[in-house]
């Protein structure tokens, strides 16, 4: 004869607060990833301009969450160089000065003419093809008009090409200066003149394969340049959050 099965113990109140506890912070997680990626999304395709200023309060009522998940999201932010934390005033999405923009760009210069120096000596084909194949999805972006991820590719070609030295301090330096010089340039550009151009990038692609490294630094050089130029005056423009993030809520 079977002996009856025992049924199954419930489970303690520790172990059940252990669990809920667990999924309170992945709830938490996701909804913290989520505002970091919907906020520096829309600084980088400009639908928030420098100077909006994300304020706690509506941003804890279109994510549905606490302050302190918020004011972790925004010290991220910051710590990036997309946001400006002023005391007493609170967050607003970072707009540097004229003369910031111009020392920026020249720090720019500086270690991206030392990561050619290091990546013409040291990156092989493949790593160099795969930059090459990184322009082209910028171009098909740019041309079908999807702008939005047309800017984070050429952002990112930047930090890709820093990434083969190995150099993470040197990427992570890199990372805050490309964001913020990139919220910075000109959400329209006149025909031709595109805001991180793909074809600027080509040309020194080019330079790195024939193997002529000062070729690929003046190119680099002439690309930051033209950047430069394009960044706009500050703009007035107020932006409702709600618009941009809240998704009709």
């Amino acid at each position: 004869m079977n002996k009856a099965s025992k049924p199954a113990r419930p489970s303690s109140p520790t172990a059940s607060r252990a669990a809920a506890a667990a999924r309170e912070r992945d709830s938490s997680m996701a909804v913290e990833e989520r505002m970091y990626q919907d906020i520096y999304d829309a600084i980088m395709e400009h639908r928030l301009p420098p100077r909006t200023k994300l304020t706690e309060q509506t941003l804890c009522q279109i994510y549905d969450t606490a302050r302190h998940t918020v004011r972790k999201v925004l010290s991220r932010l910051a710590t990036e160089g997309m946001v400006d934390l002023e005391a007493n005033r609170g967050a607003f999405i970072a707009s540097p000065s004229h003369a910031e923009v111009r020392d920026m760009f020249e720090l720019r210069n500086i270690l991206e003419h030392a990561v050619l120096e290091k990546v013409g000596r040291e990156a092989g084909t493949r790593q160099i093809a795969g930059l090459r194949r990184m322009v082209e999805e910028e171009r098909e972006s740019y041309l079908s008009g999807d702008r939005p991820r047309w800017i984070r590719l050429s952002a990112q070609f930047h930090l890709a090409l820093a990434e083969l030295t190995g150099n993470a301090l040197l990427v992570d330096t890199l990372r805050k200066l490309v964001s913020r010089t990139t919220l910075m340039i000109a959400k329209t550009e006149a025909p031709g003149h595109n805001a991180c151009s793909f074809d600027e990038h080509e040309t020194v692609l080019e330079a790195l394969e024939s193997g002529d490294v000062e070729a690929a630094q003046e190119h680099m050089a002439h690309h930051l340049h033209l950047c430069e130029d394009r960044v706009r005056p500050d703009a007035d423009d107020q932006f409702d959050l709600r618009a941009v993030l809240g998704k009709g809520l």
